[in-house]
């Protein structure tokens, strides 16, 4: 009889161990399961960086004055976070470019002429992108704002100082130097190459007025109004 029930006791036993195995298996199954799908789905996300210059062509769009744009030249930082399954990148980084425009004017006062006055300014835009991809990373088109700085206009040539600006009759060429400072941008372009090396064209237009100053400071009982406009071709390498 202790023999019969020493049996039972034992095959009981092991039949709960087994089914404790089972469990286990199957948790630990499901466990790895679980992990070899998440590292599935998970995506290997690359930072990057890139530097870079190329030339600038700036304006002022405006009614007030007779422009001509001008070639500047421009440096680009930026850096970038790239998620593969993506249909886009994004991008946030700074370029800072000295431009160049002319705006028609004469010698002096009384006499008609057409002197281009020839100035340059300073900027900086710090800038967040998005880049959609046409051609992988290889082809993307970009858009994204900006926030610019900028410094006054400055002559090229400092003899044009005296000059006057043609529309007006006593607008000195510098009377029109001190411009607002920041501006809101609106960006767009491509960018496109191989390997570690890129080309990229954008269009950059500030959508507030930069001659807000010379309403404040001039009695020319004139609504002063110009926004920025550049187009930029820069080179990029890419690390």
């Amino acid at each position: 009889m202790n023999t019969k029930l020493s049996y039972i006791c034992f095959r009981t036993l092991k039949n709960h161990m087994k089914n404790k195995q089972l469990i286990l298996l199957v948790a630990l199954s499901t466990f790895f399961v679980t992990i070899i799908n998440a590292q599935h789905k998970s995506y290997n996300i690359k930072n990057g960086f890139s530097i870079g210059g190329g030339i600038s062509m700036y304006n002022i769009k405006t009614d007030n004055f007779i422009t001509t744009k001008g070639n500047g030249f421009v440096v680009s930082l930026a850096a970038g976070v790239d998620i593969p399954n993506r249909w886009y990148t994004v991008s946030y980084g700074m370029q800072i470019s000295e431009n160049t425009l002319e705006i028609s004017g004469r010698i002096t006062d009384d006499v008609a002429g057409n002197e281009q006055i020839k100035y340059k300014q300073m900027a900086a835009q710090l800038g967040f992108l998005f880049h959609a991809k046409v051609l992988g990373n290889n082809v993307t088109i970009d858009a994204g704002p900006q926030l610019q700085y900028n410094g006054d206009l400055e002559f090229k040539n400092s003899e044009q100082e005296g000059y006057y600006i043609n529309g007006y009759g006593d607008l000195l060429a510098s009377d029109i130097t001190q411009m607002s400072k920041f501006n809101i941008n609106g960006a767009v372009g491509a960018t496109a190459g191989f390997g570690p090396l890129r080309v990229s064209a954008q269009y950059i237009y500030g959508f507030l007025n930069m001659f807000d100053k010379l309403n404040k400071n001039l009695n020319q009982n004139t609504d002063f109004k110009g926004n920025p406009e550049t187009i930029m071709l820069i080179a990029l390498f890419t690390f």
